[in-house]
């Protein structure tokens, strides 16, 4: 019997990566016609326009009431289907205020799990940040949404590690990894030269930041390096062979927070740099009107539609990725960047030392590791030196740049949106058995005198290759 699937998550047009995330899933869900019913969408909005099919709910997020009423027409659709309704929550703080209205404090994803659940809903979540150091309200929330679904996904395994880990005490069995699906299906269909041409580039060597802007994105660091870089690595026809393009508007939330003061700080904080490293550069709303080869950095201030967005990777010959928050435990940029088998220079969030290190212990410092698929960098001040190494890098040793972008197209290859669907349809099939299981019917022993066999919670010890971390729980 096929599933039908409700997905909880903000949702195009609101310019949103998890609004873009939760697109790109219900779109490769799509095509599992034996196994999917139908797709519909509860967008949580904030006044972002009108929205079209698959959307057919709408949550004004600071509205309790409407929270609520969500709530009940989503069961009550539920009932009214044959087929079994699976909902995916798409978690993040920053969309779940308090009745106050609050960013970040609320429960509204609790009630919706703890309702769905009580239900009959299959009810899974996908979890967009976990943090290592969370404050109560923060760390009571992940545990309650735990307790309250079939199942938490995450799209790192070391998201995992944490949620596992005293600080949440998240049983293993609650916790699945996913990947996050990729944009590009056929690297060979986006050519670089091909690109760059479209874009009035193909003599450059281009170095580019996607998507949208804030000022915990590190471009401030960015520029700086780059600045740096092209002072002291090249002469002046190197430097005119090379263009740093950096392109998306700035977060449309962050533009309006505050009448706009954090924002202008941020443009002037820009501009410093800009004039401090001595670069020329423009600020365009379209590839097409300017010559950019002008220019050592090229804003394009713009929002990147999909095959803006998909053309860019194909054109890059070097994506940086100076983020300042190392918890960041997912990124579709940076999975993009490695499923159109580019370089990539990131700062050592969770997400990038995974995908990128495979999760090799990391010192400080630039590191490039034999089998890396790109570089890692420390984040904030000490970036700009290293950043402007890893440039120097990836420009003058083009076969070990190559073979980088080699290795991050054959991980790439692993997450494409389809392979992240299907994982998630064998996911659910497991959640769905699991519920119809019936468990504890054996003999359960309570321990009555202490045992120096007992082994000790988190403590997993190995003889001939078994696993012996065992509870009497599991002996029925």
């Amino acid at each position: 019997m096929p599933y039908n699937i409700r997905i909880v998550s903000t949702y195009p047009p609101r310019r949103c990566g998890i609004g873009t995330f939760s697109r790109d899933l219900a779109t490769a869900l799509e095509h599992f016609t034996a196994e999917i019913g139908n797709i519909r969408i509860a967008a949580i909005d904030n006044g972002s326009g009108r929205y079209d099919i698959p959307v057919d709910l709408i949550i004004d997020q600071y509205n309790p009431v409407s929270w609520q009423d969500t709530i009940t027409n989503i069961i009550a659709r539920a009932k009214e289907s044959s087929n079994p309704t699976v909902v995916l929550l798409q978690h993040e703080y920053g969309l779940d205020p308090d009745d106050n209205g609050q960013e970040g404090r609320g429960t509204n994803f609790i009630k919706m799990a703890k309702a769905f659940k009580a239900n009959g809903l299959i009810t899974l979540v996908y979890l967009h940040t976990v943090l290592d150091n969370p404050d109560e309200h923060q760390r009571k929330v992940l545990q309650e949404l735990a307790k309250s679904s079939d199942g938490l996904i995450v799209t790192t395994e070391s998201a995992i590690n944490i949620l596992e880990s005293p600080t949440y005490e998240i049983a293993h069995g609650k916790l699945e990894h996913i990947d996050h699906g990729i944009r590009m299906q056929q690297r060979s269909q986006y050519d670089r030269l091909e690109m760059k041409r479209k874009y009035g580039m193909e003599d450059r060597f281009l170095f580019t930041t996607l998507g949208l802007l804030s000022p915990d994105k590190g471009v401030q660091y960015s520029i700086r390096a780059y600045g740096k870089f092209l002072a002291e690595s090249c002469n002046e026809q190197q430097r005119a062979r090379i263009l740093y393009l950096i392109a998306g508007q700035c977060h449309p939330e962050f533009v309006k927070a505050e009448s706009g003061e954090p924002y202008r700080k941020y443009q002037a904080l820009l501009r410093e740099a800009l004039e401090d490293s001595k670069l020329t550069w423009c600020k365009i709303k379209d590839l097409n009107s300017t010559d950019v080869t002008r220019y050592d950095v090229v804003f394009l201030d713009t929002f990147l539609d999909e095959t803006m967005l998909v053309g860019l990777y194909g054109a890059t010959n070097c994506m940086i990725l100076p983020y300042l928050n190392m918890q960041q435990i997912s990124s579709g940029i940076l999975a993009d960047t490695l499923g159109s088998g580019r370089v990539a220079i990131a700062t050592k969030s969770l997400y990038a030392r995974e995908l990128i290190h495979s999760n090799k212990i990391c010192t400080e410092g630039l590191i490039v590791g034999r089998y890396a698929r790109g570089i890692l960098v420390d984040p904030d001040q000490p970036s700009i030196r290293q950043i402007a190494r890893a440039l120097d890098y990836v420009v003058f040793n083009q076969e070990k740049r190559l073979m980088m972008e080699k290795q991050a197209h054959q991980r790439g290859y692993q997450m494409r949106w389809g392979n992240s669907a299907w994982a998630l349809l064998q996911y659910i099939d497991f959640a769905r058995e699991q519920k119809e299981i019936v468990t504890g019917r054996g003999v359960k022993f309570t321990r009555a005198k202490p045992s120096p066999l007992q082994l000790q919670k988190h403590r997993y010890q190995h003889e001939a290759g078994t696993p012996l971390g065992v509870q009497s729980s599991d002996l029925s």
